[in-house]
C-alpha cells in the first residue's frame, strides 16, 4: 500500500537513517506513538524492531502480556496490536515515510509467538508529510472515556466520516439505530453479568488495576462510575457496584466494527480501523469507550451479528458521544517496547 502525500515537509534531517529510512531517534518516535494505542485492560501487548534489511519496522504481539480468560484466542491482543500499528502509520506519515508495503501475519500458518512478527511495515523513499499526518496530534488526546455522555446525537456528517475511516481499513462501521443499539447493549449487559459472576475472571480483571506509579494497567482515576439506571453496561473493574454510580445518557450511541472474515489478519485490520475511527472521532470532539464484554464470550459474540444479514463478523463494540475526555492511562517506556534500535542482527 502507498499513502498519497500532502502538506509541507517536516521531520526530515536529524535522526534520518540510510536511504531516507528512520534513524534511531525517529524509530523511537514511531514506537512511542504506537505505544499510545488502546489495549484490553491497558496490557500493551506489543513490541517492535527494525527490519534490518531496509527501512521498515517489525511489529510483534507479546503473548506474555495476554489476558487469557478474557481473550483466550488472542483476538483482543491482535486488535490492540492493530491499533498500535495504525498509530505507527500515522507517525510515519508525519515524518514523510510512505508505507510501501504492509504485510499482516507474514509468518507460517499465521502463527502468533514472541519471535514471529504479526506485521511487517516497509517504508519507501522519504518525502513530505501526507494525509494520515493530520491525525498525529490526536494520538496523545485519545483516551477511553468511561464517564457519562451528553444526551446529544452525533451529526450525520460526522458519522459519515467515521464510516469512511473504517472503510479505509477494509472494515464496516455500523452506527446502530435504537433497536440495534438496545439489542447490543442487552448482550453486553448479559456478558458483563456473567463475567462479574466468574471469580477467576474477576481476579484476572482485578490483576490489571494499578497504582499511579505503574506503566500499564488501569489506575483508579480511569475506572469511571457505573450507570445509576443500568442502561450502559460499563465494566466494573474494581467491584464498586451500585455504591459508585452516576446517571448516564438515556440511549447511548453504539457502533460496531465488522470484518468480512474472522482470521488473525482480520483482527489486525479491525484494530487499525478502531484506532482510525477513534482518532477521527477525537478530532471532531467525540469521546469513545469500548464495550468489550460481549465479544469475550463465544455465544454473545455470535449473537452480535446483524440479525438482518449484515456484512461480516463483529470485532469491536464502541460507545460514542460527547462528554468528558477520560483520564490518561500509563504507558510503558519506549526502551521496553523497542528491540535492537540500531537495526543490527
Amino acid at each position: 500500500m502507498t499513502e498519497s502525500m500532502v502538506g509541507p515537509a517536516a521531520g526530515v534531517g536529524a535522526g534520518a537513517g540510510v536511504r531516507g529510512g528512520p534513524g534511531v531517534a525517529e524509530l523511537r518516535a514511531l514506537v512511542a506513538a504506537a505505544g499510545a494505542a488502546p489495549s484490553l485492560h491497558n496490557a500493551q501487548p506489543w513490541r517492535f524492531r527494525p527490519t534490518g534489511d531496509g527501512p521498515g519496522v517489525l511489529v510483534f504481539a507479546d503473548p506474555a502480556r495476554a489476558v487469557p480468560l478474557a481473550d483466550p484466542d488472542g483476538r483482543g491482543m491482535l486488535l490492540s496490536v492493530g491499533a498500535a500499528l495504525f498509530n505507527l502509520r500515522v507517525a510515519a506519515a508525519q515524518l514523510g515515510l510512505p508505507v510501501e508495503e504492509l504485510d499482516l501475519m507474514p509468518g507460517p500458518l499465521g502463527v502468533v509467538g514472541p519471535d514471529e512478527p504479526v506485521a511487517v511495515v516497509r517504508f519507501g523513499p522519504r518525502g513530505v508529510p501526507y494525509e494520515l499526518a493530520e491525525l498525529a496530534e490526536e494520538i496523545g488526546r485519545r483516551h477511553s472515556s468511561r464517564e457519562p455522555f451528553a444526551n446529544r446525537d452525533v451529526p450525520e456528517a460526522v458519522i459519515g466520516e467515521l464510516v469512511a475511516a473504517a472503510a479505509d481499513e477494509d472494515t464496516v462501521l455500523d452506527v446502530l439505530e435504537e433497536a440495534g443499539a438496545r439489542r447490543v447493549l442487552a448482550l453486553t449487559a448479559e456478558a458483563e453479568a456473567r463475567i462479574a459472576g466468574d471469580a477467576a475472571r474477576r481476579a484476572e480483571t482485578g490483576s490489571w488495576l494499578r497504582t499511579e506509579a505503574a506503566q500499564d494497567g488501569i489506575p483508579e482515576r480511569a475506572i469511571g462510575p457505573q450507570d445509576h439506571e443500568a442502561r450502559v453496561p460499563v465494566r466494573d473493574f474494581a467491584g464498586h457496584g451500585p455504591a459508585h454510580t452516576q446517571r448516564f445518557e438515556a440511549l447511548p450511541q453504539v457502533a460496531t466494527i465488522a470484518t468480512r472474515g474472522d482470521t488473525a489478519a482480520d483482527w489486525l485490520r479491525a484494530g487499525q480501523a478502531m484506532e482510525r475511527v477513534w482518532l477521527v472521532a477525537t478530532a471532531r470532539g467525540l469521546r469513545i469507550s469500548v464495550l468489550h464484554q460481549a465479544v469475550e464470550l463465544p455465544d454473545t459474540r455470535w449473537r452480535l451479528r446483524d440479525p438482518e444479514g449484515g456484512i461480516g463478523t463483529v470485532q469491536v463494540v464502541l460507545r460514542v458521544g460527547y462528554g468528558p475526555p477520560g483520564a490518561a492511562t500509563p504507558r510503558r517506556d519506549v526502551d521496553d517496547l523497542l528491540r535492537d534500535p540500531a537495526g543490527e542482527r
